[in-house]
C-alpha cells in the first residue's frame, strides 16, 4: 500500500458522523459541493470541457482536532464537474508528502496553459501557512504533482515586499497577453508579474492600496481589465474612503485597473458578497470568507465556503464547505454584482449520459460512502461506509446522481465490483423498489452485467451494501 493509500484511508475515516443525513441529499439542495467532505478556500481551471476545482482540505483537521485551526492540514482536495451538480472526487494533493519543506498547505490558486511540448502545464499555487506561498506543478488536472522549487516561491523573507509581512493566499492568472501574475498578502496585499517559467518574478511587488484587506486574493481578466478581488476585515470602516457605500465587515470587494504594476491606478468597484453568516435566508454561522470567481460555459459563478454542512451535521469547530451559486457579471463595464448565495445552488447546466462510463465517485449526493485512492491518480475508488448509523439504524451506502438522461432506451447495466456484497439501482426515490440488483462474491475486480430496461431523464440512487467496492458503471 502506497504513502497517498495509507494517507486516504486515513482520510475516509470518520468522514460521517452520527447525524448521517444533509440538505443534498433529503431536500435536493446542490450546495455544497462535496457533502462526504470539509472543503474550502476554492479554486478553478477548466481543462477539455471540465471544470476542476480545489481547495483547503478541512477534513483533514476534522480528523486530527476538535477544532479548525488549520495546522493539520498538507493535503488539497481535488473535484470536478461539467453539469454543476454532479461532482467527481478526484482525492487528495498529498502536499506534505511532495514538498516536505512545507509547513502547512492552505487556499490553493490554479492556472494553466500549452507550452512548448504540446501539453497543458497547470501551476497550483497554495499557501505555506502564513509563512509564504508554495507552487506545485503538473500536466494534468488531478496530477500527478511535484514540487518545482525546494522552498516557497515567495516568504516572510523576500526582499521587496515591504510591510507585506503575511505573503500568502494567493490569486493567480494568466492575463489577455499570457503574462502570468501572483497576487498574495494578509493586511497588506501584493500584486507583481511572474516570470515566463511561471516559478519566479521579474516585477517589482507594488500595492494596490485595497483598504482594509484582510486576506483572500484573487485576480481575473475581465472586459479587458485586470480585476483583482480580496476579503475585507472584521474592524470598524467607518474610515472607509475608496467608494460612497461603505462595505459590511468581512465581506468581499474588488478593484480594477489596467495597468498592475502602477499602484496609484487600482480603484475599487463594490463589496459583491456579504459574510456568510449574513446572507440572507440561509442561517449560516458567521465564518472566514474566501470566493473565487468563474465563467464556465458562458456563465459566471462565485465560488465559495461557509459552515453549512457542519451546521446539518450538529458539528462544532468551523469546518468549512465549499458552495457555489451563479453570480452577475456587467463584462462590458466590468462590474460585479451582489451575489444571492443559497442553500439550493445552482441549476444542472447539461444532462448526464449514463452510456458512457460513468466514475462511481461521481454524485450530487451521498450518504455513508468512504473513498480510496486507485492507481491512477485523480481515480478514486467508492466503498460503503461499514457501520453506517441512521436514525440510530444500520443503513446501506447510498450515492445519487441527478439529472441522468436516458434519451434511447437502455437495455442493460454494467458495473466494476469487488467484494462480497450488493449494489441496487433506484430511480427518482431512494425509497423506491429496486429497478435492479448485482450480486458480487468476488475477492477480485469483476464486471458485472444485468438486464435493465430505463427511458426519460431521472435521477438515479446506487444503494451499497457494506464493505462492498465499486469504481464505475454504464448503460448499454
Amino acid at each position: 500500500m502506497t504513502k497517498l493509500t495509507l494517507l486516504l484511508s486515513a482520510f475516509v475515516l470518520g468522514i460521517h458522523c452520527s447525524a448521517q443525513t444533509n440538505g443534498k441529499m433529503e431536500h435536493n439542495f446542490n450546495n455544497p459541493i462535496l457533502d462526504h467532505t470539509f472543503t474550502a478556500d476554492p479554486t478553478a481551471v477548466e481543462y477539455n470541457g471540465r471544470l476542476y476545482v480545489y481547495g483547503t482540505n478541512d477534513h483533514e483537521q476534522y480528523l486530527n482536532a476538535e477544532k479548525n485551526s488549520y495546522e493539520k492540514i498538507k493535503t488539497l482536495a481535488m473535484m470536478s464537474t461539467d453539469d454543476m451538480v454532479n461532482w467527481t472526487f478526484h482525492g487528495l494533493i498529498p502536499v506534505g508528502q511532495l514538498a516536505p519543506w512545507i509547513i502547512n498547505s492552505w487556499a490553493p490558486s490554479i492556472t494553466s496553459r500549452v507550452e512548448d511540448d504540446g501539453k497543458t502545464h497547470f501551476y497550483l499555487y497554495f499557501s505555506n501557512s502564513g509563512y509564504g506561498t508554495g507552487v506545485l506543478t503538473a500536466t494534468s488536472p488531478v496530477g500527478p504533482w511535484t514540487s518545482p522549487l525546494d522552498r516557497s516561491l515567495v516568504d516572510a523573507k523576500t526582499p521587496g515586499l515591504g510591510d507585506c509581512n503575511v505573503p500568502f493566499d494567493p490569486g493567480v492568472m494568466i492575463d489577455n497577453d499570457g503574462v502570468g501574475w501572483l497576487a498574495f498578502g494578509a493586511g497588506r496585499s501584493r500584486i507583481a508579474r511572474l516570470g515566463k517559467d511561471m516559478l519566479s518574478f521579474d516585477s517589482p511587488f507594488i500595492n494596490p492600496q485595497a483598504q482594509h484587506h484582510f486576506e483572500a486574493n484573487e485576480l481575473n481578466m475581465i472586459g479587458g481589465k485586470y480585476v483583482y478581488t480580496y476579503n475585507l476585515d472584521w474592524e470598524d470602516h467607518a474610515d472607509w474612503k475608496l467608494s460612497d457605500e461603505i462595505p459590511p465587515r468581512c465581506c468581499m470587494g474588488y478593484m480594477t485597473t489596467t495597468s498592475p504594476l502602477d499602484s496609484t491606478s487600482w480603484t475599487y468597484g463594490n463589496n459583491y458578497m456579504y459574510n456568510p453568516g449574513e446572507c440572507e435566508g440561509t442561517g449560516w454561522q458567521h465564518a472566514n470568507n474566501h470566493t473565487h470567481l468563474h465563467k464556465y460555459q458562458g456563465k459566471w459563478y462565485l465560488f465559495y465556503h461557509n459552515l453549512m454542512l457542519a451546521d446539518s451535521r450538529n458539528i462544532q469547530g468551523g469546518f468549512r464547505c465549499m458552495c457555489v451559486n451563479e453570480i452577475e457579471v456587467d463584462e462590458e463595464n466590468v462590474h460585479i454584482s451582489m451575489c444571492k448565495a443559497t442553500n439550493q445552488g445552482v441549476q444542472q447546466i447539461k444532462s448526464l449520459n449514463p452510456f458512457i462510463r460513468q466514475q462511481a465517485e461521481t454524485a450530487a449526493a451521498t450518504e455513508g460512502i468512504d473513498f480510496e485512492q486507485n492507481q491512477t491518480p485523480g481515480d478514486m475508488i467508492v466503498i460503503s461506509k461499514t457501520p453506517f448509523i441512521k436514525n440510530g439504524e444500520a443503513n446501506q451506502g447510498v450515492i445519487c446522481v441527478r439529472g441522468v438522461a436516458f434519451n434511447k432506451k437502455s437495455k442493460y447495466l454494467t458495473a466494476m465490483l469487488k467484494g462480497h456484497g450488493t449494489l441496487s439501482i433506484h430511480i427518482d426515490a431512494l425509497d423506491n423498489p429496486p429497478v435492479i440488483t448485482l450480486s458480487s462474491q468476488s475477492s477480485d475486480w469483476k464486471e458485472m452485467k444485468s438486464k435493465c430496461v430505463i427511458k426519460g431523464t431521472h435521477d438515479i440512487y446506487f444503494k451499497l451494501t457494506p464493505s462492498l467496492q465499486f469504481d464505475y458503471w454504464q448503460f448499454k
